[in-house]
């Protein structure tokens, strides 16, 4: 643990040590740029930087959060320890305390959820397992399925109920259903893992042994009803608004009224069905499987979300499956940086409020409007010249671009957490009560119109987003900071790492997805036939080349399941170099360092991705996340650019300059 003398001038160190520029040391200069960017531009920051050991991947976002938890660590320290302490210092202080009260977690055991636990064996019938999942709801424990408070696609405007697929354990339904030699090892080494963390709770080792092989073919029954990651990127498809007497229909042996009374709901008159054919499956789960094994689905769903809070021994054998072996992280992180992300989970807000006052300075947000402002100007040219825009399409999609919101750094409108009670008592209680606090924050949104004030991110997340229901883009105060982001730096950096992200996450209300809502957040198809027709087979393009990347071993990147992220990688990066060309320092040629301001602009934009990640973890990310492995996210949306080929002299033939039949231009 930090040491407590830790403040406000150490906080003031932490930033003005970070400066954005590029850095020559980083450079592989035995890789040629026309070869690979990606290797050349990072090889040797690569080669000094090994992953630490409780890291599953090292990159720029792990250095700035690295930056931001030393912040937020001070913060913390400062608030558990202050004499006055605001309401906000002692909520946020108390929560922390509780968390790094490491005695007193691991003297209390599994008593905190114990009671929990004993109210299971109580589960006799199948309306006993249904108000169990309802119960277990309240407090964030996604048993069977969730439901939670959404948008409406289709009336932006409202809040409604929308029901999903969940309740695996695993983290994606293919870990269930794959048949190679890997797959299998893995659904062997899971319930063996279940099985430990049973018996940690108390059940013996035979008992512990049966009920996780129950687990496993629950989980395997809901996983076969499940839609894929790629079929769930088809928001049209994942839209089935029924009345609650069609959703009582569709799942005869699942009680919706009794459900809701128990979640303190009223009932919606109609809810969002995302998947039907998954609660299908679900309500002959209910009517099919034998209530011990929903029992034994229930305590392990209770194990396994609590475990993280719990005495050190359900925490190890936690994190040496979903930690070791999923992701191949040799050790847990440091118990104040696990204990923060829970109180940012938690409480996010608080502990912003706290990390802006001092972290978040006005200038840095006016800089950042100011790009914002460029790369939409160079969006909104491109948009009255795209060849494959038909001018109905055309003017919808301008119009779009002119409604699109920008939130930056924080909320104008801070969550009150007031009445939420936190203490330096039980940890877990306190994660628990805070869960359930959100739960009931979020239900309560159901039926009113929607709120366009709120954030989906805390301001110390190193991140940002576009939110097509509200059609705009959000980027909080944790990745406005270096090398992403310096409001004295050149404008080569500033637009080639934090531009091409606003490009990127900009471009996502045009992209496959994206393009499927209207300026105001409807699930609405604005585009022409034709339009859409020839931006499909734009995306065919990019979908065959990432395709044909290699991420591991014999693993190929999924073209389909990343086409939206490679779409707005490509076009986030020639937005952000459109913008750029404008500026006074790109028109003035000037060399910085050696390099000219085009090049300075894609080193920063490569730099910017630099990454070391395990093996176990690369596999698992390929296997379910849209975005693509950071090399490819670098050297495949360059590879398209003849922008990039200028810069470098890149010749034909080049792996970094793709044949002209072949590249991708879709912005």
């Amino acid at each position: 643990m930090r040491s407590l003398l830790l403040g406000t001038c150490a906080l003031l160190a932490v930033a003005l040590a970070a400066r954005a520029d590029i850095d020559p040391g980083n450079f592989d200069r035995t890789v040629k740029p026309s070869d690979d960017f990606y290797e050349f531009a990072n090889g040797r920051w690569l080669a000094k930087h090994p992953i630490p050991p409780s890291y599953r991947f090292y990159g720029v976002d792990n250095e700035v959060m690295d930056r931001n938890q030393a912040a937020l660590h001070t913060i913390l320290e400062d608030a558990a320890r202050a004499a006055n302490p605001t309401p906000i210092q002692k909520q946020v202080g108390d929560f922390y305390a509780s968390g790094m009260d490491e005695a007193a977690v691991n003297a209390a055991g599994i008593k905190p959820i114990q009671g929990e636990l004993d109210a299971l064996r109580g589960i006799k019938t199948p309306a006993d397992v249904a108000a169990a999942i309802a119960h277990f709801h309240t407090f964030g424990i996604g048993a069977a399925f969730f439901l939670a408070s959404e948008q409406d696609p289709k009336n932006s405007e409202m809040v409604i109920a929308g029901a999903g697929q969940g309740g695996l354990g695993l983290p994606d339904r293919d870990y269930y259903l794959r048949t190679d030699a890997n797959s299998v090892k893995l659904r062997q080494l899971y319930v063996a893992h279940v099985t430990k963390m049973l018996q940690l709770a108390g059940e013996s080792a035979s008992a512990a042994q049966g009920d996780a092989q129950a687990v496993m073919a629950l989980e395997t029954t809901l996983a076969k009803g499940s839609k894929t990651n790629v079929e769930l990127r088809d928001p049209v498809a994942n839209y089935h608004k029924l009345p609650l007497a069609e959703v009582q229909k569709l799942t005869p042996h699942f009680d919706w009224s009794a459900y809701f009374s128990r979640i303190q709901l009223s009932r919606p008159a109609a809810i969002d069905v995302g998947q039907p054919a998954f609660f299908q499956t679900l309500d002959g789960a209910l009517a099919g499987t034998p209530v011990p094994e929903w029992r034994a689905y229930l305590r392990w769903h209770l194990i396994h979300e609590a475990a993280p809070y719990l005495d050190d021994a359900l925490v190890q054998e936690n994190f040496n499956f979903y930690g070791k072996t999923l992701n191949g992280t040799p050790a847990l992180r440091e118990r104040w940086k696990r204990v923060l992300a829970t109180i940012d989970g938690g409480i996010g807000e608080a502990l912003g409020q706290l990390y802006v006052a001092e972290y978040f300075p006005p200038s840095s947000k006016a800089r950042m409007l100011q790009l914002v402002r460029n790369i939409h100007a160079a969006l909104r040219e491109d948009l009255r010249t795209l060849p494959w825009m038909d001018a109905p399409t055309r003017a919808a999609a301008i119009a779009k671009l002119n409604a699109l919101n920008v939130k930056i750094g924080y909320p104008d409108k801070w969550k009150d957490y007031s009445q939420l009670v936190i203490d330096r008592g039980n940890f877990v209680q306190n994660v628990l009560r805070s869960n359930a606090f959100s739960v009931r924050r979020d239900l309560n949104k159901i039926g009113k119109p929607v709120d366009r004030a709120e954030w989906l991110m805390t301001p110390p997340t190193v991140n940002a987003y576009y939110d097509p229901s509200m059609n705009e883009i959000v980027f909080p105060a944790g990745i406005l900071q270096p090398p992403f982001f310096d409001a004295k730096a050149d404008d080569a950096l500033n637009y080639g790492a934090i531009g091409a992200v606003i490009g990127h996450e900009t471009t996502h209300g045009f992209d496959d997805e994206g393009r499927q809502f209207d300026p105001h957040g409807n699930l609405t198809d604005w585009w022409t036939p034709e339009s859409a027709k020839r931006f499909q087979a734009l995306a065919q393009g990019i979908i065959k080349q990432f395709n044909g990347y290699v991420a591991i071993d014999d693993l190929h990147v999924n073209g389909e399941l990343t086409q939206g992220e490679n779409i707005a990688d490509l076009g986030g990066l020639k937005l952000a170099y459109r913008a750029f060309e404008k500026t006074a320092e790109a028109q003035s040629h000037r060399k910085l360092g050696g390099f000219t301001p085009e090049q300075r602009f894609f080193l920063a934009y490569a730099s910017s991705w630099r990454e070391n990640i395990r093996p176990e973890a690369l596999r698992l990310l390929t296997n379910t996340d849209p975005h693509s492995p950071n090399k490819w996210r670098v050297d495949g949306p360059l590879s398209n650019l003849p922008e990039f080929a200028e810069a470098f002299g890149v010749p034909a033939g080049a792996p970094m300059r793709r044949p002209a039949d072949e590249r991708v231009v879709i912005w």
